[in-house]
């Protein structure tokens, strides 16, 4: 693909987004058994309401921390599994929806993750991946700063006094080349992945005078960087959908005219 589609940009605090995860994950359920799904890099929390639609939710984490305050402070996952998501094994099962949120950036090999994902995910599935874009202002600071540079800015900007400690961020960050993009489109054309949806997410530069600094220094960022950077989003959410059986294709195709694409969707 030479040129990618335009992004979509979304409310600045993702709010919108949020309630777009939540009804596209809704619309995969319309009776029977629960729906499976598989929070990949769960963290401490999970701050989607799917109510009143079934679901069994299954954590997978690599730091123990994290996993044991999610599973004694939150109590909201069915299965919870320390390990690695480049070597877990899950037994063979597969997923209606894969939800993978700010953790693929901190993986050094996420081809694996990710080669995991399209081998985990049911046909029809939903795979939905939030990440920072690297070729934000931001990711790009982050991509050129050393680790200790984030513990600090979290500490002493975002007043988090418990940055750098076990379970809890910044971790570190490597951004392979799946993880933007470029890269994420060509994923989808090896393993078969539509872009549903992709969304651009600024979030908020804070409040006072350091909130506009922030904001002062990503603008000059995008302007000097003539157009590689970009300062009109920050993070990128991506709903990805696995392809149905052949078998399952067919009859629909004969059925009925291919419906209308929905308005948010990337033109592909």
């Amino acid at each position: 693909m030479d040129r990618l589609p335009d992004i979509w940009r979304s409310n600045p605090r993702s709010e919108d987004n949020d309630r777009l995860i939540e009804r596209r994950i809704k619309q995969k359920w319309i009776s029977g058994p629960p729906l499976s799904i598989l929070e990949a890099g769960c963290g401490q929390t999970w701050w989607l309401k799917l109510d009143p639609v079934p679901y069994v939710l299954c954590g997978v984490d690599i730091d123990r921390k994290a996993l044991e305050i999610r599973k004694c402070e939150k109590g909201d996952l069915d299965e919870a599994i320390e390990g690695d998501l480049r070597t877990v094994d899950l037994g063979g099962r597969q997923f209606d929806v894969i939800f993978c949120s700010f953790v693929l950036e901190h993986v050094e090999e996420a081809d694996l993750v990710l080669r995991n994902f399209a081998r985990w995910l049911k046909p029809g599935g939903l795979l939905i991946v939030r990440v920072p874009d690297r070729d934000s202002v931001r990711g790009f600071i982050t991509r050129m700063t050393p680790h200790w540079f984030h513990v600090l800015f979290y500490k002493w900007v975002l007043g988090r006094e418990k940055a750098g400690q076990p379970g809890h961020g910044p971790y570190a960050t490597f951004f392979h080349p799946w993880v933007s993009r470029r890269g994420v489109y060509e994923y989808c054309a090896v393993f078969g992945f539509s872009v549903e949806e992709e969304h651009g997410e600024h979030e908020s530069d804070g409040a006072g005078v350091m909130g506009r600094m922030i904001g002062l220094v990503t603008k000059v960022g995008a302007a000097l960087s003539l157009g590689r950077l970009t300062a009109r989003h920050t993070n990128l959410l991506y709903i990805l959908e696995k392809a149905p059986p052949a078998d399952a294709l067919e009859p629909a195709r004969s059925a009925a005219p291919a419906a209308e694409p929905v308005a948010a969707s990337i033109p592909r």
